[in-house]
């Protein structure tokens, strides 16, 4: 007799902003002659302990001033390196102050100016012409969060499945389910309790997916350890599009010292005058761009790491100390009191800096409301590409475009659901009612040793930093490429052959991403933004992303024009 599973009208993969947006923004939706929505939220840690809760500057929204919607798109087509897609920018920063506006709905306590407090204090970022950052002190991340999840865990209609791994999406044509054999779609997903070690099969109507981003496939990172690329490897295998996978931002300041496990220096910092300077006191920026600390973050990370090599040196310093210990205490508290737990008091001290990955600019390909290539299926946030980020992120874009893509998918679900819900009732719906597959792992056995996982784990990351990092050339490519197809074979050989854990899963999904950044990387001939390749160093006059898709020809590279990528 079959099992029953649970069901769902929308699963939420991920418990960042993107993702938590999403959630509240469908929960608290009124249905059309139609009970609430039954929402789920499936969260490989905690809620909260993503890398949303990190981000210490803020929001990007142009309010007042001198500043405009046209200044902010104009800014952020310039840090994108002309590859951002001008439609999709604006849209995104057209409902940054709708987006300012919820996030306050829901008790977000942002910093108000100190002589006004009835208007938000604005801060400045590199490669922003205004202040517009909208931010709580310098730990916004953490004070949005804390806010969401707190009416999250109140909400009746959201289950939470925290501490659970996703495994793959179910579809109707992948390998898991043949009963519904009509045009593709998407109608549940498998997901892995941490703790007891067991599978669930868990049914919906809609799946987002707001995994955030991959940082963990470089040995050095600002993200948290939960940055596997889960959403965009799990779309990828279910048939959907990526693109732009090669612009891997390296944040030019994260915190040097061996104890100090990812960590960043907020960019703000060098808003508020910040210098860099080598180990000897001497400012160096000014030889690699004439907007010195304020330039975009490709730009200071290149710089960083010409100066690293050229020196053997293993860091530089970024030096506040300008500024009085009361400016630090208020504007960076986060900073202050971090630096001071490893002796660095930046009042007096520099500190010590050096880069590492931080964002993933590309993803899955998706449309203004989120929909990926396969029906039933969304991605929002950092797992997704709109279109915003180009060739490189402006700073505190990010949240932003979590918050409005988040609403913006959930009013498209809402709006699925009840077209769902009519065809429904014209015996025109293809959403299954009958009960899914369970998890089958009856031909696998326990796992003989770990050490092969926590060696390939080891060796992707250091590949992937010393290969395809900051800067790349053709021959350093072709050898990633070479040994991450090996470490896939074997992954998979493992995954084939014994039960699965979270690490496991983890580096199946990292080694697939890891393998479309390198495949992506060695379609572009030319060096743009945050892609760098010494053997390429011209940009072209035209840009144009990189699109690749499991379908139609095995992963192999398409350089499409940004119109074609709206599904």
């Amino acid at each position: 007799m079959p099992q029953t599973h649970p069901y769902f009208d929308v699963i939420v993969v991920g418990s960042g902003l993107a993702g938590l947006s999403t959630a509240l923004q469908l929960a608290n939706s009124q249905p059309k002659g139609k009970r609430p929505y039954q929402i789920a939220i499936v969260s490989k840690q905690k809620l909260g302990d993503g890398a949303s809760a990190w981000a210490q500057g803020g929001i990007a929204v142009p309010l007042h001033g001198a500043d405009s919607i046209q200044s902010h798109l104009d800014d952020t087509l310039i840090a994108g390196a002309g590859l951002c897609e001008e439609g999709s920018s604006r849209f995104i920063i057209e409902q940054g102050r709708a987006a300012i506006d919820w996030l306050r709905a829901h008790s977000v306590p942002f910093t108000m100016d100190a002589t006004n407090t009835s208007e938000f204090h604005l801060g400045q970022e590199a490669a922003h012409s205004h202040r517009r950052i909208v931010h709580t002190a310098d730990a916004t991340g953490h004070a949005v969060i804390q806010a969401l999840i707190d009416k999250v865990r109140a909400h009746p209609q959201i289950a939470l499945f925290e501490t659970h791994c996703v495994i793959d999406l179910i579809t109707s044509h992948s390998q898991h389910t043949t009963q519904h054999p009509s045009a593709n779609r998407c109608y549940g997903l498998y997901a892995f309790d941490i703790a007891s070690a067991q599978t669930l099969t868990l049914g919906a109507q809609y799946v987002v997916l707001a995994t955030g981003g991959a940082g963990k496939a470089y040995l050095y990172t600002t993200n948290p350890d939960s940055a596997t690329g889960d959403g965009i490897a799990i779309a990828w295998r279910a048939g959907c599009r990526v693109a732009n996978m090669e612009f891997i931002q390296f944040h030019p300041t994260c915190l040097y010292h061996p104890y100090a496990k990812s960590f960043l220096i907020s960019e703000a910092v060098r808003g508020e005058g910040g210098i860099l300077k080598l180990p000897n006191g001497e400012r160096f920026m000014l030889r690699h761009d004439a907007r010195a600390e304020l330039a975009p973050r490709d730009i200071v990370a290149r710089a960083i790491d010409f100066e690293l090599k050229k020196h053997g040196i293993d860091f530089v310093y970024l030096d506040i100390t300008h500024q009085s210990a009361a400016f630090l205490q208020h504007h960076f508290p986060t900073i202050l009191a971090r630096c001071a737990q490893f002796g660095i008091d930046i009042t007096r001290d520099p500190i010590p800096v050096v880069p590492a990955a931080h964002y993933t600019c590309g993803g899955v390909v998706t449309d203004l409301e989120g929909r990926t290539d396969l029906e039933g299926l969304y991605a929002v946030g950092e797992t997704a590409y709109t279109g915003l980020h180009g060739a490189n992120r402006l700073a505190s874009n990010s949240l932003l475009e979590c918050v409005v893509m988040g609403r913006a998918a959930a009013s498209s679900i809402q709006a699925a659901i009840e077209q769902d819900a009519h065809n429904a009732a014209s015996s025109l719906s293809n959403i299954p009612h009958e009960p899914l597959p369970e998890w089958d792992e009856s031909r696998v056995d326990d796992p003989h040793e770990a050490v092969v996982i926590a060696h390939n784990w080891d060796e992707l990351r250091r590949l992937m930093w010393n290969y395809v990092g900051i800067v790349r050339t053709d021959e350093r490519l072709a050898r990633a490429q070479q040994r991450i197809a090996i470490l896939q074979q074997e992954v998979q050989a493992y995954y084939a052959h014994f039960r699965i854990d979270r690490d496991l899963l983890e580096l199946r999904n990292l080694t697939q991403v890891a393998a479309l950044i390198v495949q992506s990387a060695q379609g572009r001939h030319e060096s743009r933004g945050l892609h760098y390749n010494e053997d390429w160093p011209q940009t072209r006059p035209k840009a144009l992303p990189t699109v690749l898709s499991p379908i139609t020809c095995n992963a192999k590279t398409s350089l499409a024009s940004s119109s074609n990528l709206a599904v």
